[in-house]
């Protein structure tokens, strides 16, 4: 199995506080992996790194095995390495379909905006039903199935969800985790950020803890499921 994604001992700093120190892993082409850890982590701090918003102080980020450290956020994105962000960060005064079409202007996927679109819109019928309301007047799960579809219109090969159950009922977490699950079987590379340790393990492939911006453990979902120290920190068991 090749490493689609690889992360190499990367260190990121907010003025002189380091949020990321020596982090590496890697990401394996059609797998989930997951980050666990508790706030304040550095697990967004990773993610926003890989996307290209901060830009890392030292360390690799390879891609497909090409080095994309640093590059702008549009310049990932147009690689294939798309995200959903923490709070959907969807455009609330424009609609489901204006929405929709701003993931789409990606040079990649201009081609087949169209196509795409209809393909969100058969995965997400409720958004198809509300095709031209406002984003900002619908519920919290819709938006977050608008900012997954959103994110498929650029045509990603992996996604980088980060928090996507957070402020959402039971009933939409259980359809988010879900949708992961089938865009990965679809053959979408996940990785996933979330708080929700014991769904986001159960689910991965490959897990890595993240505590006070350093990795320390590693390893298969479920055998980080099963951990004592892990489920003790972070389960309460």
């Amino acid at each position: 199995m090749s490493a689609l994604l690889e992360i190499e001992n990367l260190d990121l700093y907010y003025g002189d506080a380091q949020a990321l120190s020596e982090v590496s892993l890697s990401v394996d082409e059609g797998k989930i992996v997951a980050i666990v850890g508790a706030n304040g982590a550095g697990k967004s701090s990773l993610i926003r790194a890989i996307a290209g918003i901060e830009k890392p102080r030292g360390g690799r980020v390879r891609f497909r095995g090409n080095e994309i450290t640093g590059q702008e956020s549009y310049t990932t994105c147009n690689q294939g390495i798309g995200q959903v962000a923490e709070g959907r960060q969807i455009f609330p005064t424009l609609s489901v379909v204006e929405n929709l079409e701003m993931g789409g202007l990606l040079p990649r996927a201009r081609a087949k905006a169209k196509q795409t679109m209809d393909e969100v819109f058969t995965m997400f019928p409720r958004l198809a039903e509300r095709r031209d309301q406002l984003a900002g007047t619908m519920s919290g799960g819709e938006q977050q199935m608008l900012a997954i579809g959103r994110c498929l219109m650029g045509q990603p090969e992996l996604i980088m969800f980060d928090e996507p159950s957070l402020g959402l009922a039971p009933t939409v977490v259980q359809e988010v985790f879900h949708i992961i699950r089938t865009l990965n079987a679809k053959g979408i590379t996940i990785l996933l950020v979330e708080q929700n340790v014991a769904v986001s393990l159960k689910i991965s492939a490959q897990a890595y803890v993240l505590e006070n911006g350093r990795i320390v453990m590693s390893g298969t979902g479920g055998s980080l499921l099963h951990d004592d120290r892990v489920r003790q920190a972070y389960m309460g068991l």
